[in-house]
């Protein structure tokens, strides 16, 4: 582990230790794949407590970590809140990029911790942020690009998403990770074999550094600076013996 991951993880076992002396939920700031990787990791040395992670939603890729104890004094909710971004006058807007909203909202001096996942759609964003900084985004995002923007805190049970995602079938020679990811991104194994190796690809949340690993059905793949996508399953053979596979890529 580096200087900075072993920093996190004494500030992770701190968290914990908060939790349990004043018996009550104690969370993080958001955390990348790689952070919520490390606090899985940790979460075994605090088996004395309830260890989770939330993202505003079921496939959220940023997360808070949570502990609490099995029976806490005081029941507190998670501090995520959930901001709908959208044109002041909808036929004047540009098509934004998740990009655009994210610069857009770290020009206002936010730090990426402070930030959950940014949902784009054609019109309008949906933005998970820290609770705490929720109405100083509402009065100061005014604008994305050129698009002048209104935000508004949307209440979790109005909150409804369906995730857009491509199917995609291919064979393998075998089930495994290296060859899954040449599949899903249509590019040759040797070229990606860089980003296993680099930690960059996640099996639901845990680090994966090695290509021969074996996905089970419906695991959730993730992939740094590419994206995600759900292994479905195989099932039958070509005429040359490969195995046919199915996955869900996010869009």
């Amino acid at each position: 582990m580096t200087k900075e991951e072993q920093q996190l993880e004494k500030r992770f076992l701190e968290l914990g230790e908060m939790a349990y002396q004043r018996g009550t939920a104690v969370y993080s700031d958001f955390l990348n794949l790689n952070e919520l990787n490390i606090f899985q990791g940790v979460c075994q040395k605090l088996s004395y407590l309830v260890t989770e992670s939330l993202g505003g939603y079921e496939l959220a890729e940023r997360q808070i970590a949570v502990f609490r104890p099995e029976a806490p004094l005081f029941c507190t909710k998670p501090p995520i809140a959930c901001l709908r971004i959208a044109p002041l006058q909808e036929k004047f807007a540009e098509s934004l990029t998740h990009r655009d909203y994210l610069g857009a909202v770290l020009n206002l001096g936010l730090q990426r911790s402070c930030l959950g996942d940014i949902l784009a759609e054609e019109k309008q964003a949906y933005l998970f942020c820290l609770e705490r900084i929720a109405p100083f985004i509402c009065e100061n995002l005014t604008r994305v690009r050129h698009t002048t923007v209104s935000v508004s805190v949307i209440e979790a049970a109005d909150f409804h998403y369906e995730p857009k995602y491509k199917e995609i079938i291919g064979t393998v020679a075998s089930v495994r990770l290296d060859r899954l990811l040449s599949v899903a991104f249509g590019a040759s194994r040797s070229s990606l074999s860089g980003l296993i190796e680099g930690g960059k690809v996640f099996v639901n949340g845990k680090l994966v550094t090695s290509g021969g690993y074996q996905p089970r059905e419906g695991d959730l793949v993730s992939v740094r600076g590419m994206g995600r996508f759900r292994f479905q399953g195989g099932g039958g053979q070509s005429k040359k013996g490969r195995e046919y596979v199915t996955l869900l890529r996010y869009i």
